[in-house]
């Protein structure tokens, strides 16, 4: 276990279960059991494919999920149970929990000033003065490297590449001085130089500002370069938990083998790259077993048969796979 759990977690996942309506007027799960936690001043990265369950794990903190939704289980923030009290999850949004979106255009509104955006957000949760919300507006914009701050209170987001759009989104995020920031794939619009900065930029405010940060991404490559433990998950549920170092290096779930054989990493001739075959399941049509088999190349009887609990494999490390893939020989 990660030292920043050697004390009580800021955020603390248990159990956490979202069900969907669906067309036919039935309830799909979409987030099975989830355990999560997240230490003060960590990264915490939650990887897997689109529809796996990540975001809307994420919107279950900040009670922001889709209408008709309907959650069980518990999320503590600081013994607070946000779950339990709608309350609750509205005093931490956007005060202690912050969130940055993928597109930060569908968080910027397109006919307001940057200035007046960001003061209307921290006069509201800090209850400053017009002058008073302007200098924390104009700091946070220096803070993440805006050049002319003052001078970009007064522009409009279109006037800004998608680069500079994300840095404002997260300082209009961390504004009103969050403790937990989620950041709901931040790179994934940006080309590769543009993330590096953005990922830079996370790491550094982090230091600065004793910042948590739950990393929400489909790529191990951005979570490689960034969080000191990884969730990662498929058809809903966590499939491997552990420090980004071990799980990075040594992936025990097939899925997570997967994902990383189908990066581009070192020469193609010493690693070539592996597409992982198929597509994850729909939500509501998850197959018997492991979701996952269908796809995995290890598959046996026994996959097909019963739903794998979270097993330990090594200290602060588990894998939802009733077999030992390190051990195991493709059919």
């Amino acid at each position: 276990m990660s030292s920043q759990l050697a004390k009580p977690p800021l955020l603390s996942i248990e159990g956490l279960t979202i069900s969907l309506p669906t067309a036919e007027g039935h309830r799909a799960e979409a987030v099975r059991g989830v355990d999560l936690a997240i230490g003060r001043g960590e990264i915490v990265g939650l990887a897997g494919e689109s529809g796996s369950g990540k975001t809307l794990t994420a919107l279950s903190v900040l009670g922001l999920l889709p209408g008709g939704a309907r959650s069980g289980g518990r999320i503590f923030f600081e013994e607070r149970d946000l779950l339990a009290s709608g309350r609750a999850a509205r005093a931490v949004r956007g005060s202690e929990v912050a969130m940055v979106f993928q597109d930060p255009m569908t968080a910027l509104h397109p006919m307001l000033s940057i200035g007046r955006q960001m003061t209307e957000h921290v006069r509201f949760h800090l209850h400053l003065s017009q002058h008073a919300a302007d200098a924390v507006a104009v700091e946070m914009l220096d803070r993440v490297r805006i050049p002319n701050p003052r001078e970009a209170m007064t522009r409009y987001p279109h006037q800004f590449s998608g680069g500079m759009r994300q840095r404002i989104a997260i300082a209009s995020a961390l504004a009103a001085g969050p403790k937990l920031l989620i950041a709901d794939e931040p790179t994934t619009a940006l080309d590769v130089t543009v993330q590096a900065g953005i990922l830079r930029l996370i790491e550094g405010l982090r230091r600065e500002l004793q910042l948590s940060v739950l990393l929400i991404t489909h790529d191990l490559g951005v979570m490689s370069a960034l969080a000191d433990r990884v969730y990662v998950m498929y058809a809903g549920r966590v499939v491997e938990r552990g420090a980004r170092s071990d799980v990075l290096a040594l992936p025990r779930h097939p899925y997570t083998r997967g994902l990383l054989d189908a990066l581009p990493h070192g020469s193609p001739s010493d690693h070539p790259l592996r597409a992982l075959p198929g597509s994850p399941p729909a939500i509501g049509r998850f197959p018997v077993g492991c979701a996952f088999h269908p796809r995995c190349r290890f598959a046996e009887d026994i996959c097909r048969a019963d739903v794998p609990d979270l097993m330990p494999v090594a200290p602060g490390r588990v894998i939802a796979c009733p077999i030992d893939p390190l051990m195991a020989v493709p059919a």
